[in-house]
């Protein structure tokens, strides 16, 4: 039996109880990457224990994917997929970009997913079927926008200086051929396309759990999303997200080269 979104709003609320106390109030901050800066916060590690224990209470069966604990059950038919705090640079700077991510995989496809932005109370979640918001503007389904084509789209990315060598040159291949690009949104810039306010989102380097809830939220709003060669974006790695078939199919033919 698959959960219902009821169960979903548990764990955001769950989440939310041990990350929004710890919003710009000086989070306490640890360097992950030796040669570089890859930052966790206590509110990562709390938030993410509170997810994986009502889970592991309601859906015993369930594996696990999660980025600050580890994972368990990866070869089980349903693996929940967390991001606690997906934007933890925004976090620490006190930018509302960042968001929690919870996604449900059923034998490796993204089926169910939930984008929560605690400080402006939205929540974005996509039940198997649809796809949904409910925050400040009020409770509606989410649908992305038309666009068609790549010179009339809005752009998003996190940063530019993530995409190296040909990554970059194909990058920037997309942005100069955008109407409007613009850096540093984190997850939000994928419930924004959801919600049919931007068109394009071009990422690389990303992990499973950086994109596994939001990949069924974009998907039941009508959008696309896979990685730059086209295949599945569970995985993670290079990818692009898009509202429409025109602007995804102009992208993705400049991203693989």
């Amino acid at each position: 039996m698959l959960p219902d979104r009821a169960f979903f709003d548990l764990l955001a609320e769950a989440a939310k109880k041990e990350t929004l106390p710890r919003f710009r109030v000086g989070a306490d901050v640890v360097n992950k990457e030796a040669g570089g800066f890859d930052p966790v916060t206590e509110g990562d590690r709390a938030a993410e224990t509170a997810i994986r224990a009502l889970i592991e209470q309601h859906f015993p069966e369930h594996g696990i994917l999660g980025e600050e604990h580890g994972s368990v059950g990866l070869d089980r038919e349903y693996v929940w997929v967390i991001d606690p705090i997906d934007g933890t640079r925004a976090f620490i700077s006190g930018v509302p970009v960042w968001g929690t991510l919870i996604g449900l995989y059923r034998d490796g496809d993204a089926v169910m997913g939930l984008v929560d932005q605690p400080f402006t109370g939205e929540r974005y979640f996509a039940d198997g079927k649809a796809a949904h918001y409910a925050g400040p503007d009020g409770s509606k389904t989410l649908s992305t926008r038309p666009c068609a084509s790549l010179a009339d789209a809005i752009m998003f990315t996190t940063s530019p200086h993530l995409f190296t060598g040909d990554r970059q040159a194909r990058f920037e291949a997309v942005q100069d051929k955008v109407r409007l690009f613009r850096y540093g949104v984190d997850c939000y810039a994928y419930a924004l396309l959801a919600a049919g306010h931007v068109d394009l989102v071009v990422e690389c380097g990303l992990k499973p759990y950086d994109v596994g809830g939001l990949i069924p939220v974009i998907e039941q709003a009508g959008g696309i999303i896979t990685a730059w060669d086209g295949g599945p974006a569970e995985r993670g790695g290079e990818i692009i997200a898009a509202g429409s078939r025109a602007v995804y199919d102009e992208a993705i033919a400049l991203l693989r080269g």
